[in-house]
């Protein structure tokens, strides 16, 4: 909008002096009276003098022009407060009045534009775009937590304190939270709520030329959306076979004749049977194709609707699913915790959780486990967190809501950490049991059949605690029969059992499992766990489909009047998508991507959003617009730690995932069929190559845009940051008026959302 300091510039031009012509000193907040008088001052005898001054450097008709503009860009401006008191008075009072709204329409514009004023049908639908907003905090804040709290994130969070030191990798996982997690945490929820965009759209308006960065994040959360539903089908199908009794990866399945077991399972464990033959279908390798299976094709069809179901109602709808999914978690979660330190071998899990290795501290891979830890645990980089954000009112409290969350979500995992080492204390406990009963069972035999002597005969009742009676029994043996019995069967040892434990969240999921069978009442116990997983997976998912489809939003304007239809043509398109992780090889495929890929990209994505606000706006001019709207300033450690510390931190975090990465073999757990055996096979060049493309891909928006950026001549800092932006508290909750066309004759991209001049409300 233009104020009267460029209506009297434009005086200055042609020489005269702004006493000379009064009525164009109006303000463009004025009312309807404002315009006549400057179509009076077209009039005016001032402006006939103009013609007479030598020095003039405009014409009569060139100034006669500029004062039409302004009087069009004043109507402008009325008729957006027009369309936003209309969006205020039928949001806010339904039913206030008896009139319809077809009535009370021409009123208003009756009242408040000026005579003979429209505005066209096409740009009422392009000006008011409603964006919708959280019906209070606690659903913002719970939506922020659950999708943080990720099943992924938990299980390693627990292996890297298993694996890295116990209490010290605690210890620096609390100070790098501190330090880089709840300073980045917030930079991206207050860009949210400042920008009231999605993840695209917000790194456009604070620096043109990082742009290219929300392109990036995007592919990364829609490929990690893609094999996260598949994850959510896997649940799905685990749940819907829990409920037979018992369930069936209790017990190898018989075969078609009830001649016996299958012979398959037989050679492996009925919990290992289930999940590679029964629920993967798994090929020997990845290089064994197939079509997708089709017993995982319903459950990622319903993964899908369930979203639909839960985002396309509205936000208000979502935030409500989001506290039930959020609050039966943490329940769900609790009445582990209490059941599992009950458990058999509990305590001797939890001993594993007390243990602190003082030497870790000075280990670099445990800092840059800690580190990378903190970034995927929040879930930064991913978009999610900014789209979320954007869908609430900005507040003073956005640091505050940072701590909240990020010390939510540390507690979290605080709270499932005692549950995990207690089930995997009583998973070794059960798997050693069961180790030296079948010992016993083999011994037995070997000496009915004379092979073994008789004092290695062992013990027939083992009833109570069979590790205990067997270990006392064998260490009672002489040097000679030991050293016979264990070349006839293997050393059953507790700690190598529980140190088993891989990184791979495929073997916490299949530990769990067969935890879960082990304990009385498994449907029960199986049903909860399942259902807590999948409140969980799904918490998740919220989070990034509404970051996926806020981004498309922000390229695709059109769109916005179609949020319905266009969120089911995405989670469709990602149904499609999604069924290459369900063929037989498609669990090698995810675990390349989440082993080996997701981390790299999103250092880099978190890395340029550091540099949009430190070196394209600068970290004091976003503390002082974000003063500006608080009301309040902002702690100066923050400024210190965003402009010279979370940069190289950031920095020596990439380059040390790059080195261990380069130093890591490539390798994948694959299902031998032949021997009914979890082997290492090596990735193949080519599924190199594709990891590699594939980031390449992924990161070649943040260039290609810096580059047109440049060749266009787009300023570095966005001219749109220091505009006004209309505060949410103008409209009710479920209204945001978002200008879109632009007035004056300033383009940021072809194709993008352009800024428009906003008028003062």
């Amino acid at each position: 909008m233009r104020s009267t300091h460029k209506i009297k510039s434009s005086l200055a031009k042609v020489g005269a002096a702004p006493e000379s012509l009064p009525e164009i000193t109006t303000d463009a907040q004025a009312s309807g009276t404002s315009l006549a008088k400057v179509s009076s001052a077209e009039s005016s005898p001032g402006s006939h003098a103009l013609e007479d001054k030598g020095t003039a450097t405009w014409s009569l008709t060139a100034w006669v022009s500029e004062v039409q503009a302004f009087e069009a860009r004043a109507v402008r401006a009325q008729a957006w407060e027009t369309q936003a008191f209309e969006a205020q008075s039928r949001a806010s009072h339904p039913k206030a009045t008896p009139v319809t709204e077809a009535e009370a329409a021409p009123v208003l514009k009756q009242r408040l534009l000026p005579e003979k004023v429209q505005v066209p049908e096409k740009e009422k639908s392009e000006v008011l775009i409603t964006h919708p907003f959280w019906s209070n905090k606690a659903e913002y804040l719970l939506a922020q937590m659950g999708y943080t709290m990720r099943p992924a994130s938990l299980w390693s969070f627990c292996y890297l304190w298993l694996h890295s030191g116990g209490g010290i990798f605690f210890i620096i996982y609390i100070f790098l939270l501190f330090l880089i997690g709840i300073p980045l945490l917030f930079l991206e929820m207050a860009a949210g709520q400042r920008m009231r965009q999605g993840n695209i759209g917000v790194w456009k308006v604070i620096s043109p030329w990082i742009g290219g960065v929300g392109y990036t994040s995007f592919m990364v959360c829609f490929i990690n959306g893609l094999f996260l539903n598949v994850i959510t089908a896997w649940i799905l199908f685990y749940l819907s076979q829990s409920f037979q009794y018992p369930v069936p990866w209790e017990k190898c399945p018989l075969l078609e004749n009830a001649s016996g077991f299958d012979p398959e399972c037989a050679r492996t464990t009925p919990t290992l049977y289930f999940w590679y033959r029964m629920t993967l279908k798994a090929s020997d390798s990845i290089e064994d194709d197939g079509p997708p299976v089709f017993s995982l094709c319903l459950p990622l069809f319903l993964s899908v609707c369930l979203l639909g179901v839960f985002m396309l109602n509205g936000l208000k709808w979502t935030g409500k699913v989001m506290c039930v999914l959020v609050s039966s978690s943490g329940l769900i979660m609790l009445c582990f915790v209490v059941r599992s330190i009950m458990l058999e071998g509990a305590v001797f899990g939890l001993h594993y959780m007390t243990i602190v290795k003082i030497s870790a501290i000075y280990n670099v891979n445990v800092w840059r486990g800690a580190g990378n830890q903190v970034l995927c645990s929040l879930g930064l980089g991913f978009g999610s967190i900014i789209s979320i954000a954007s869908h609430i009112q900005s507040s003073s409290s956005c640091l505050n809501d940072a701590v909240i969350v990020a010390l939510a979500n540390l507690i979290s995992m605080m709270l499932v950490t005692p549950f995990i080492f207690s089930v995997l204390g009583f998973w070794a406990t059960q798997l050693t049991h069961r180790c030296n009963e079948k010992n016993t069972e083999t011994l037995l035999n070997l000496v009915n059949m004379g092979i073994l002597p008789p004092e290695a005969q062992p013990p027939q009742n083992l009833i109570g605690n069979p590790t205990s009676i067997f270990t006392s029994w064998f260490n009672s043996l002489s040097n000679p029969i030991k050293k016979e019995v264990l070349s006839h069967v293997p050393e059953c040892n507790l700690e190598e059992q529980f140190l088993k434990i891989k990184e791979s969240t495929n073997f916490a999921f299949l530990a769990f499992v067969e935890a879960m069978s082990f304990i009385p009442g498994s449907v029960f116990w199986s049903f909860l766990f399942f259902l807590m997983l999948l409140n969980l997976e799904m918490s998740t998912m919220i989070g990034i489909m509404d970051s996926i489809i806020t981004s498309l939003q922000d390229i695709f304007i059109s769109v916005q009047k179609y949020t319905k239809l266009f969120t089911v043509v995405v989670l469709m398109i990602m149904f499609l998508c999604g069924l290459f992780f369900t063929r037989p090889s498609g669990s090698y495929y995810i675990r390349l991507l989440t082993d080996y890929w997701t981390i790299l990209p999103i250092i880099i994505i978190i890395i340029f959003e550091n540099l949009a606000v430190k070196w394209a706006r600068e970290a004091s001019s976003f503390f002082a617009d974000m003063a500006n709207l608080w009301g309040h300033p902002m702690y100066s450690i923050i400024r210190w730690l965003w402009s010279y510390l979370i940069p190289v931190v950031l920095l020596a975090l990439s380059v040390t995932t790059v080195f261990q990465l380069s130093l890591k073999n490539i390798t994948y757990l694959a299902w031998d069929s032949s021997t009914s055996k979890e082997i290492v096979r090596q990735y193949p060049s080519w599924g190199l190559f594709t990891l590699f493309a594939l980031l390449l891909i992924v990161i070649l928006p943040i260039p290609i845009y810096f580059v047109y950026c440049f060749t266009h001549g787009i300023p570095f800092n966005a001219t749109s940051w220091d505009k006004p932006v209309i505060s949410s508290k103008s409209l009710p909750l479920s209204f945001q008026l978002t200008p879109i066309k632009e007035v004056e004759n300033e383009e940021i991209l072809q194709g993008d959302i352009e800024i428009a001049d906003q008028p003062v409300v």
